[in-house]
């Protein structure tokens, strides 16, 4: 697929994805839904593919929402059909394998701030705003974000911020748990890209099999997570990986991880 609204960059073993509609302060509209389904497809795909950064371009926004002029002409039938079709594409993301970091350079706002929340990890820069402002608009949140935010910032927090349309300031954000880190604007992606390194230079299948069982949390029963993760442990001790990292460790050297 030739990307209109999206920038799509392999480096080396990691992709950085930048949404690109500047003139729309990055805002969602369903071309770039079916550019982010495609590439999250591609990095499906990809074995050499271990991590993900997602962040927009310019210093003002990551994604200011969903196109409003898309969303205007919506009924009750075409208004669910487009909330299941940005749904699918964000829990198509939400399920990767891989740790993704979502790099928020400004505004992150309704479908803007439900794309960060589906990364399993967020780093804000200073000027960054988040939330979700359909209440507004006469709507909701439709692409997960009552379901998300409820998770990682506790029900009473998500109550405020989805009923009242209040936005928060990035200090605000890291407070509540909603946002990892914050740096300044020029620091937010070299110092996303140290952190996705930091992530590289582990056991490959060891990282992987951590994303896999953190994310079950949400899905299995107590006991269930429980002997879900120790059917993981187990995968991991059958691996090279497993023997070269204790061994290095054994011998008080750097280990060389190969993921086989």
């Amino acid at each position: 697929m030739d990307y209109k609204t999206i920038i799509f960059e392999k480096k080396e073993n990691y992709v950085l994805i930048t949404l690109n509609r500047p003139e729309k302060m990055n805002a969602l509209n369903k071309q770039m839904f079916d550019e982010l389904d495609d590439a999250f497809q591609i990095i499906e795909l990809d074995e050499t593919v271990r991590a993900l950064i997602l962040t927009g371009t310019g210093e003002k926004a990551f994604a200011a929402g969903a196109d409003i002029k898309e969303l205007n002409d919506s009924n009750k039938l075409s208004g669910k059909l487009f909330s299941e079709y940005g749904s699918k594409v964000m829990q198509r993301l939400a399920q990767l394998r891989i740790p993704t970091i979502a790099a928020i350079n400004g505004f992150a706002l309704g479908g803007g701030c439900e794309l960060t929340l589906a990364c399993h990890m967020r780093f804000a820069s200073e000027n960054a705003k988040m939330g979700q402002p359909e209440v507004n608009l006469g709507i909701i949140p439709g692409y997960g974000g009552t379901q998300r935010l409820t998770h990682l910032v506790g029900r009473a927090k998500a109550m405020e911020l989805i009923l009242t349309g209040n936005l928060i300031n990035a200090v605000d954000a890291e407070k509540i748990g909603l946002v990892n880190a914050v740096y300044k604007l020029e620091e937010l992606l070299p110092k996303t890209e140290e952190f996705v390194k930091l992530i590289l230079s582990k056991a490959p299948l060891a990282v992987s099999a951590g994303v896999e069982c953190i994310l079950s949390a949400d899905e299995l029963s107590p006991l269930e997570g429980l002997a879900f993760e120790s059917r993981k442990f187990g995968e991991v001790c059958g691996t090279e990986d497993f023997k070269e990292g204790t061994k290095a460790f054994l011998e008080k050297r750097q280990a060389n991880f190969k993921a086989c």
